[in-house]
């Protein structure tokens, strides 16, 4: 029975909760007839899957941090799939993309555009050394691909390290190298070669608080196998929020140089300003060999991802690391190039670091009110929130997560759970002050009504 407990806990990885009571009692409080006739069709027509299926409400409009529904109820999105760095239907970028549609719509391969090369221009110059070759392509997964296939172009090599409990995407060879186990389950077999690690945490985990244990253990899986092509890892974990330390990140990029490890950063859900700066790497002083970006890059309406690399690495012309039907789409670029300006020149990286002052204060005043917060962990406006039902064993509170999270929809502030406990807090970057201290009133009055 315990085991069995712990296998399912083990599959709660982005909040996977929607299959439970609290689910089907939310379901039964909706009475707008076109929203449950709407939802009904989409359960009829859509392929269910876990993560996503069966749909919590039917948006008709978002803008700003907000997202609303078809009978005009507002939700302050903190959520958002992390592609709204820049709120949703930024105005400057809504024009730019409807001017870019009058003119050049497409963009056939072999061919060019001024778009893509005006976005690849900005993005490499925001990046430090030799970071200066770009890929551009529709989606993360897809990003995470193109890079794994560039590290065994530049090492010879095949075999990867990667975390336990990260994730890189949804596809066959991004599963392969990502550490949830959920997504592998009727998946085999994998793409050969990968070692998994347990991740360096500072609450819970084998290696908790012991970053120099983790260390010790990448080396010497980078020593006993001598074959390893690619370390990847997402500089900050995005989904339970584990930061680690300027020491980890400096003496993980020096064990790559001294094996000949490419080190591969995913920040597809972190970079573009999300923890402060452009990019997560920035806080810990290192350079990834190869950068993978998406998500926000498309500013929330169109879908782009990228990776960038060194230079000395553009050797490989004759093998398609890419080759996506839309790999040099000017909308997708227009729309990251805009977004690039747009966070610089509204000066949202400024904005952030003071964000990040509000919600650091108000995530330690939750922690000392309430014994069911076990832990807080967040920097810029990416925050964690642990709730644990007993600090001392520090075991999960999976059931009161899942009603702060639907006590907080019913009050207009949505977000997601992760690892079954964790309220993960991701705004839009444009929030408002007022609308940020809304939320957290929100959130603190679900804690109250939970912890009665």
């Amino acid at each position: 029975m315990k085991q069995e407990q712990d296998r399912l806990q083990n599959k709660r990885t982005e909040g996977d909760i929607n299959l439970t009571a609290a689910r089907k009692e939310w379901h039964e409080s909706i009475t707008d007839l076109k929203t449950l006739k709407l939802l009904e069709k989409d359960a009829r027509y859509f392929f269910h899957q876990a993560l996503s299926t069966p749909c919590l409400d039917v948006l008709g409009s978002c803008k700003g941090a907000h997202i609303e529904n078809i009978s005009g109820t507002k939700y302050l999105d903190f959520h958002g799939n992390n592609v709204h760095q820049l709120g949703f239907s930024h105005p400057k970028l809504v024009q730019g993309l409807m001017e870019q549609l009058q003119g050049l719509s497409f963009s056939t391969r072999r061919y060019t555009n001024e778009p893509a090369i005006k976005f690849a221009e900005k993005l490499t110059s925001l990046l430090p050394s030799d970071l200066n070759r770009v890929l551009m392509t529709p989606n993360g997964s897809s990003a995470i691909g193109i890079a794994l296939k560039l590290a065994r172009a530049i090492t010879g090599k095949f075999k990867v390290v990667s975390f336990w409990d990260s994730f890189h995407g949804a596809s066959l060879d991004a599963i392969s190298v990502g550490g949830e186990a959920v997504f592998r389950e009727y998946m085999g077999p994998m793409m050969p070669g990968v070692e998994r690690i347990p991740p360096p945490v500072t609450y819970r985990g084998i290696f908790e608080g012991n970053e120099a244990k983790c260390l010790e253990h990448l080396e010497y899986v980078f020593a006993k196998e001598g074959d390893i092509g690619a370390f990847i890892a997402e500089t900050v974990r995005n989904t339970d929020v584990q930061l680690p330390s300027m020491e980890f990140w400096q003496e993980a990029r020096a064990l790559c140089d001294k094996y000949g490890v490419v080190l591969i950063l995913d920040e597809i859900p972190i970079a573009l300003g999300r923890t402060g700066k452009m990019f997560a790497f920035e806080h810990y002083g290192i350079e990834p060999d190869i950068l993978c970006l998406g998500k926000g890059l498309g500013g929330g309406i169109f879908p782009q991802a990228a990776i960038v690399t060194r230079d000395r690495y553009n050797k490989f012309p004759d093998i398609s690391l890419g080759h996506y039907t839309h790999e040099k789409s000017p909308l997708g670029a227009m729309a990251a190039l805009t977004t690039l300006e747009i966070l610089e020149q509204e000066k949202i990286l400024h904005k952030v670091a003071g964000d990040s002052l509000i919600m650091c204060t108000a995530m330690t005043i939750l922690k000392e009110k309430y014994e069911l917060v076990g832990d807080v962990r967040g920097r810029g406006l990416l925050w964690g929130i642990e709730l644990v039902t007993d600090r001392d064993t520090k075991e999960k509170a999976v059931q009161q997560a899942e009603k702060v999270m639907y006590d907080c929809l019913k009050n207009g502030l949505s977000f997601k759970v992760s690892a079954g406990n964790v309220l993960q807090l991701a705004p839009a970057l444009t929030i408002s002050r007022k609308e940020l201290k809304e939320a957290l009133l929100i959130l603190e009055n679900a804690l109250d009504s939970v912890n009665d």
